[in-house]
């Protein structure tokens, strides 16, 4: 355990990383057995490329085939970065936006679910279930048979199915009853548990005004049974506050996807549960709060977890205090352009010694500038997200000098 400074380029001081800031929190909880977790949470990963993906010549203006990317990827570090999150109290969130879905390619995604479940995690992993393994989709009726394909892959593998949006939608400008048929048509013919997830179009411009008018809600009354939940990727605290209230009435819960508003849409209004049910086999408190999948936990995995704990044991002042600077670090990594979080995911778990490059898929970690990424080692600084002062000290010099040498 060290403290390290870094000097940064246009800074007034330098970088300060202090491995040892968790310490008091850590000690305390290793003072009694932890209480039954009041909050499901589940961390989208990332995937992990191979070294000499850097010789490659994909880009986000040239994607890369399908075959190439799954030939890309290094499973040891992919796999061994998703024990490390489960390892924090997290379950993983597989095959999504985080995991760069939309470039990914099913043959990859597949393989992930695969091999997720063979990790037998003790949180378990839900997985977005979408129809990207046809090279085309003409009609409604290929789209539903095509998600109801994947739905029973993830559950084939042993994980919960997220049912991801479906930009066809959109391009084919559906109205709110055309998506609530397709939804229909998509909950009838698979087994639950199932969820839903509304992404907003910061971080895909393809999904503007996705599920129109009351679809959303329709939707979710089909069978609250089997549809357990939904998580929402909106960015907007107060809608997300809104819904989960419905949905609490048929005891289904919301798993925030809203990277700048977490902390509080996690805590809620702070009453102790005092209604449980069962969600894909876990069993989870419903009040007034949100549960969590989030992509900034790929960032953030052990201050979260601890915050977790302790709002556990009903200690809102010490969740505060480690979520309130996750919650400043996010805000970063996710401001426009939002859908480029992954660089600043990617670049942390670099600094972490997690994984042995900076790489994303089609180069995506090209898409921040210096600056930008100066500032997410500030602030992940503070969050005590850097779990050692010396390795990310020394893969910043690296890195700056780099960037200097070349002008950037």
């Amino acid at each position: 355990m060290t403290v390290a400074e870094v000097n940064l380029p246009d800074a007034d001081e330098p970088l300060r990383i202090d491995d040892t800031m968790l310490d008091a929190h850590r000690s305390e909880l290793k003072s009694d057995p932890d209480p039954p977790a009041v909050r499901l949470a589940y961390a989208a990963a990332h995937v992990i490329l191979k070294d000499d993906y850097a010789a490659c010549r994909h880009s986000q203006s040239n994607p890369g085939p399908p075959d190439e990317i799954l030939e890309s990827i290094n499973w040891d570090a992919t796999m061994g970065f998703r024990r490390h999150l489960a390892s924090h109290g997290f379950g993983i969130a597989e095959a999504m936006d985080t995991a760069q879905r939309f470039a990914l390619g099913w043959p990859a995604a597949e393989e992930l679910i695969r091999r997720c479940g063979e990790l037998d995690l003790p949180h378990g992993f839900i997985a977005g279930a979408g129809a990207d393994h046809l090279s085309e989709v003409s009609s409604a009726a290929e789209l539903i048979d095509g998600v109801c394909h994947q739905i029973h892959v993830i559950q084939k593998a042993g994980g919960a199915a997220i049912i991801l949006p479906m930009p066809s939608l959109t391009r084919w400008k559906y109205t709110a009853d055309q998506y609530v048929e397709v939804y229909t048509a998509i909950i009838r013919q698979s087994a639950g548990p199932l969820f839903m997830h509304w992404l907003g179009e910061m971080f895909m411009p393809e999904l503007r005004g996705y599920f129109p008018g009351d679809s959303f809600e329709r939707v979710m009354d089909v069978d609250p049974a089997k549809v357990r939940g939904a998580k929402l990727s909106l960015l907007d605290a107060q809608r997300e506050v809104a819904l989960r209230k419905r949905l609490l009435e048929r005891e289904q819960i919301v798993l925030t996807g809203d990277d700048f508003h977490f902390a509080d849409l996690i805590a809620g209004d702070a009453t102790e549960p005092n209604r449980w049910t069962d969600i894909a086999g876990r069993r989870a408190a419903l009040g007034d709060f949100s549960h969590a999948l989030l992509g900034i936990f790929d960032a953030i995995a052990e201050p979260a977890g601890l915050a977790l704990r302790f709002l556990a044991r009903k200690r809102r002042d010490r969740y505060d205090a480690l979520m309130s600077p996750c919650e400043r670090l996010s805000r970063i990594i996710f401001e426009p352009p939002t859908q480029h979080y992954k660089t600043g995911l990617a670049f942390l778990a670099w600094l972490n010694g997690l994984q042995n490059n900076r790489l994303l898929i089609n180069r995506e970690e090209t898409a921040r500038d210096t600056r930008h990424l100066m500032r997410v080692a500030r602030a992940a600084a503070e969050a005590g997200a850097l779990r050692s002062a010396s390795t990310a000290t020394e893969r910043l010099s690296e890195w700056l000098a780099t960037a200097n040498s070349r002008g950037k």
